[in-house]
């Protein structure tokens, strides 16, 4: 199965081309450009110097939340619309799994996902690495890095963390005594290589779904939509 994987949920985008788990090409960019410039250009250069062309494409994969709301809508609209011309399946792939996808390397370890969700929360889940596949311990969530520590605590396993909110959880798990470590750089942050075995993990058990379902995965209200539903709120209470 040829795999093109997005991933646009932070501050990086990156795409891919797997056939099944093998990594045949990746692109990767980190600057101040918008995703909304710079990823559709990047999928369009890494499939011609790759000798690829979108009929080559089993599954199209994108990382569909949690993350930066802006970032998510661009990877699902631009999944969607490579998609959707050539009828192919899509894979919506959790943020958080992926980047653990990352890690399955580590067989037996604890992994501990955590990202910026702001207001002093992370967006985190945790999973276990056994024979090569991430097995999850908690769903993905925004919560406190207070939290999360709580529950590491219970695991009494030293945790690995990634993604950009482990300084935040590390001073937490330190601060208490809790044995942790933090990923290397080049496998800390989200890569497409990560959404797309995901994905696979996600076709192996008949979770695909269509170009015209995929939709992101918030997990939390826009900071807009809070301050709309605040007004309403107080709104009614002085009417009351």
């Amino acid at each position: 199965m040829n795999i093109l994987a997005l991933e646009a949920s932070a501050k990086a985008a990156s795409c891919c081309v797997c056939r099944n788990e093998f990594l045949l090409a990746q692109s990767y960019q980190h600057s101040c450009l918008t995703h909304s410039r710079t990823l559709l250009p990047m999928v369009e250069d890494l499939l011609k110097n790759s000798e690829f062309s979108l009929d080559d494409i089993d599954l199209i994969a994108v990382a569909n939340g949690p993350g930066s709301f802006t970032g998510l809508r661009i990877g699902v609209s631009t999944a969607k619309g490579l998609a959707w011309a050539r009828g192919l399946p899509c894979a919506g792939c959790s943020t958080l799994e992926s980047m653990a996808w990352s890690l399955s390397h580590l067989d037996s370890s604890d992994v501990c996902c955590a990202m910026d969700a702001r207001r002093g929360q992370v967006y985190a889940a945790r999973f276990v690495i056994q024979d090569g596949v991430p097995t999850r311990l908690r769903a993905d969530e925004a919560i406190s890095a207070t939290q999360l520590a709580d529950e590491a605590e219970t695991r009494q396993k030293p945790q690995i963390l990634v993604g950009d909110g482990w300084e935040l959880c590390y001073n937490e798990f330190i601060g208490r005594g809790l044995p942790c470590s933090v990923a290397p750089p080049h496998l800390r942050y989200p890569s497409a290589w990560g959404v797309a075995r995901c994905a696979l993990a996600l076709a192996a058990r008949g979770e695909l779904t269509t170009a015209a379902a995929l939709t992101p995965d918030y997990h939390r209200l826009s900071q807009a939509e809070r301050e709309r539903l605040e007004r309403e709120h107080n709104t009614k209470t002085q009417e009351n």
